[in-house]
């Protein structure tokens, strides 16, 4: 009997009320079990009486601890069925569901998804690839001389840097995309390269070590320099508008040959010059120029037929410039004060 009671009281101790389905119910079942009429106790009471007298002491201490453990546990157990009842009472469940707390997307991916959009109305497709590149991918064949400055390890962030070995680093751009396409593609190729690169930079309202680019590549016959000035314009007027004017200057990049920086007309002072366009009236969004042979010849595609045209933009850049953003770091703190101005953007 001493051990039968020993066992009821460490059942009732270990007893949790969070395992309850219907706790109300169930808390009067747990009554019933140990304090009805005909519950565990009442019984344990009968076989009492048959005891010896030298038992009735030790074994009517035990019962008296066992039936004060249930009255406190089921008390216990009553307070907390009110609390969760009163709880539920103070909302109103016929009110409509409040959705305005949902979740929205980046204005970064709004952005990108916008660019990749505008660019697959003219054909073009998009192709993705490891943010982990090796030195090939990421500078040789995209016609990087051994001692350009993108190699010293001021710009890169290198995974792997051993005399003798191929490095491997966290890629600069998604130019390595446009390689890998055209290493296992014969043209013709019109593809956009979307993702995110890494550079070591030191962070600022103008800089960070990680950004989103998309690039563009067009190799075919007979590609011009005037179908990347279409192009160009094209992709202008519909990222910022009908009235959007654009200008290229020449400019220099290692994988294409001519290279030109492309103006877009100030989009917040309609070109008659403010702060942000430096009171020039333009806005520089992104570089361009003609595929350079090497390049092609690196990549199995023959120069003398086929040649193409290549682009490369900053996506926070283009965010800035569309929503007035001024300083970079916004987009990486997950403020949602900031988060939040970008809900209504699907």
């Amino acid at each position: 009997m001493k051990s039968a009671i020993l066992d009821y009281i460490k059942e009732i101790q270990d007893t949790n009320i969070e395992t309850f389905k219907d706790r109300a119910a169930e808390v009067e079942q747990f009554r019933i079990k140990y304090l009805g009429k005909k519950g565990v106790i009442a019984s344990l009471f009968d076989q009492f009486k048959s005891l010896p007298n030298d038992q009735k002491k030790e074994m009517g201490q035990l019962l008296n601890q066992l039936k004060t453990a249930a009255q406190f546990r089921i008390e216990e157990f009553k307070n907390f069925v009110e609390q969760q009842q009163e709880q539920c009472d103070r909302h109103d469940l016929t009110l409509p569901t409040d959705f305005s707390t949902l979740g929205s997307r980046h204005v970064l991916s709004v952005v990108m998804n916008e660019i990749t959009e505008i660019f697959s109305r003219i054909g073009f497709t998009v192709a993705e690839s490891v943010e982990i590149e090796d030195d090939w991918h990421l500078f040789s064949a995209l016609n990087f001389p051994p001692d350009h400055p993108a190699r010293d390890m001021q710009d890169t962030f290198f995974v792997e840097k051993e005399e003798g070995k191929q490095d491997v680093a966290l890629r600069t751009h998604t130019s390595s995309v446009q390689v890998r396409v055209m290493e296992h593609n014969q043209p013709p190729i019109r593809i956009i390269a979307p993702g995110r690169v890494f550079r070591n930079e030191a962070i600022s309202a103008r800089a960070h070590c990680i950004f989103h680019q998309v690039e563009a590549l067009y190799v075919d016959e007979k590609v011009s320099f005037a179908d990347l000035k279409q192009t160009l314009l094209y992709f202008a007027k519909e990222m910022f508008g009908e009235q959007t004017q654009i200008r290229l200057r020449p400019s220099y990049f290692p994988f294409t040959e001519p290279s030109a920086e492309m103006d877009i007309s100030c989009n917040i002072c309609g070109g008659e010059g403010c702060n942000i366009c430096k009171h020039t009236g333009w806005l520089e969004i992104l570089g361009c120029g003609m595929v350079d042979p090497n390049v092609l010849e690196a990549c199995g595609i023959d120069s003398k037929k086929y040649s193409g045209f290549a682009l490369g933009m900053g996506v926070e850049r283009m965010a800035m410039l569309k929503y007035q953003i001024r300083d970079l770091r916004l987009y990486f703190e997950n403020d949602l004060r900031f988060l939040r101005q970008f809900d209504a953007i699907v």
